[in-house]
């Protein structure tokens, strides 16, 4: 081959004309998205390593947009606002002290009465195996039991381990739980501060959108928490009071349970529905079962069919399929926690990326006239909340509690 040949062979592989456009755009967009999935699973990695320290505040974030409205109130009833934070906080943790200690009374007395009839079960059990279609004598039946127990025994260090991480479980529940309620205070009292230093981490040019964006965030947070709220609380009265009246046992504790598992959208009324009707058929049988079976599915398909469309699809506009593909992802992700997180994640992501994709910043009359973008006018706006000023500068407030 000549030089000259060899040249033009060279200007030809270096022409991108020779590439089909298609492949162009395709190799474009190749680098740019491999590019966002690294530095999401860096981060995400990054995130797992300091779970102790996120979880707490987004748990003390959502705790903030429920406890807000209280402090505001006793505000304006001319109550300090050291002394409105207090009472607001120490009032949730009477709460839910409050239901614990009255849940735990009744586990003590449902258990009593439930190893009873559990023992009951245990021997019908035997019976069936030994007149069944097994045909098992009570030998064998001991000879499998002794097999199981020797198993375990030998399992011990195993078992000693996952006991060891439980216990580690506890301490890190316990920080945690510590970090929330500390948190969840400097929320209270210094949020505007503290949203005020995190926007000046960004452009100048940028704060009047990344403020409107994020007051969008925290407001659709708020909806969803509040609706959520009120959507376990139907599920638990009609699950707890159909337990009840059925004569279930343990029907306050399974109410308390359904209410923490509707926080899981999808999966947490399915394994607690299950659990209602397992327990059901522990304690009375295959009849008092499908009964409980039948009020699980009434209460799932009231808020399937008429909350989640009316009350949460107003609230917080996300698809259900979009629901169940975040809570999916969330597991996957992060386990119990990603999913119970995912969904109010993602209505603040979709509330963002909305008021950014809608330019919103630009004729949005709740933000501060400090940036120069049109005047503060506290009730009007897209926020539901009017007392939110916002963060432009130096000591301006932002979507925490107003001090």
């Amino acid at each position: 081959m000549t030089p000259e040949q060899q040249r033009h062979e060279r200007e030809v592989l270096n022409d991108s004309s020779v590439v089909p456009y298609g492949m162009r755009v395709a190799g474009a967009w190749s680098w740019r998205v491999a590019i966002v999935l690294v530095v999401s699973a860096m981060l995400i990695w990054l995130l797992a390593k300091v779970s102790i320290l996120i979880v707490p505040i987004m748990i003390a974030t959502i705790l903030a947009t429920l406890l807000r409205p209280v402090v505001k109130k006793l505000k304006s009833l001319g109550v300090p606002q050291g002394l409105s934070v207090a009472a607001a906080e120490g009032g949730l943790i009477l709460l839910v002290a409050g239901a614990l200690v009255l849940v735990g009374r009744q586990l003590v007395v449902g258990f009593s009465d439930l190893s009873e009839q559990a023992i009951t079960g245990l021997i019908q059990i035997q019976n069936w195996l030994n007149d069944g279609p097994f045909g098992l004598s009570n030998d064998q039946v001991t000879k499998y039991l002794n097999e199981a127990l020797t198993a375990l025994q030998n399992n011990t260090g195993t078992i000693l381990s996952s006991a060891l991480g439980i216990g580690t479980s506890v301490t890190h529940f316990g920080v945690g739980l510590l970090l929330t309620l500390f948190i969840l205070l400097f929320f209270l009292l210094e949020g505007q501060d503290i949203w005020a230093f995190v926007v000046k981490f960004f452009p100048r040019r940028a704060r009047p959108a990344v403020d409107g964006a994020a007051r969008r965030g925290w407001t659709s947070l708020g909806n969803y928490a509040r609706v959520q709220i009120l959507v376990a609380a139907v599920d638990a009265i009609g699950i707890g009071a159909g337990a009840a009246i059925i004569q279930v046992p343990l029907a306050l504790p399974l109410g308390v349970l359904v209410f923490v598992g509707s926080f899981i959208p999808v999966v947490g009324a399915l394994v607690t529905g299950a659990v209602a009707v397992l327990l059901a058929l522990v304690a009375n049988g295959w009849v008092n079962a499908l009964i409980m079976l039948g009020i699980v599915l009434l209460v799932q398909q009231l808020e399937s069919h008429l909350l989640q469309p009316f009350i949460m699809g107003r609230a917080v506009s996300l698809h259900p399929v979009a629901v169940i593909l975040a809570v999916a992802a969330g597991s996957g992700v992060a386990g119990i926690l990603g999913a119970l997180f995912a969904v109010p994640m993602l209505a603040v992501a979709n509330s963002f990326i909305r008021y950014i994709a809608a330019r919103g910043w630009e004729n949005d009359p709740g933000l501060p006239d400090i940036y120069g973008l049109s005047p503060a006018t506290p009730d009007a706006g897209p926020v539901t909340d009017p007392g939110a000023a916002q963060p432009g500068g130096d000591g301006q407030p932002g979507p925490g509690v107003e001090s």
